[in-house]
């Protein structure tokens, strides 16, 4: 059995690509449905190009995200999570849900901790 605590651990190197900045709202992002990437692009506020088809090629390497190419002219290109991708996301939906009913709290323990330090 893998421990994450290990430096060694493969599961440090999927942790790492979930639980990312983008990876989690990638992810979560596709829960609803199968996306294009535009659609992702305006869906996440903030992702460049560049770190939307990186995050994209890493969660489809991984087994999350299914690209799928309808052919076209131009050829449609949209994404989908995977089973295994729909099983992360229920618990990386709950973080993000936390963080969100929690993210008062944090800012004003973040001011009360700054303003202290400042004080001295």
């Amino acid at each position: 059995m893998s421990d994450a605590f290990h430096r060694d651990c493969p599961a440090r190197m999927v942790l790492d690509h979930v639980t990312g900045r983008w990876g989690v709202l990638v992810l979560t992002a596709m829960r609803g449905g199968p996306l294009r990437f535009y659609e992702l692009r305006v869906k996440i506020e903030g992702i460049s190009e560049k770190m939307l088809s990186q995050t994209l090629r890493t969660l489809v390497r991984d087994g999350f995200v299914l690209r799928t190419v309808t052919p076209s002219t131009p050829p449609q290109v949209s994404y989908g999570l995977t089973a295994l991708g729909h099983g992360i996301t229920e618990p990386l939906q709950a973080l993000s849900d936390w963080i969100r009913d929690h993210a008062d709290g944090i800012l004003a323990a973040q001011a009360a901790h700054d303003a202290a330090e400042r004080a001295g």
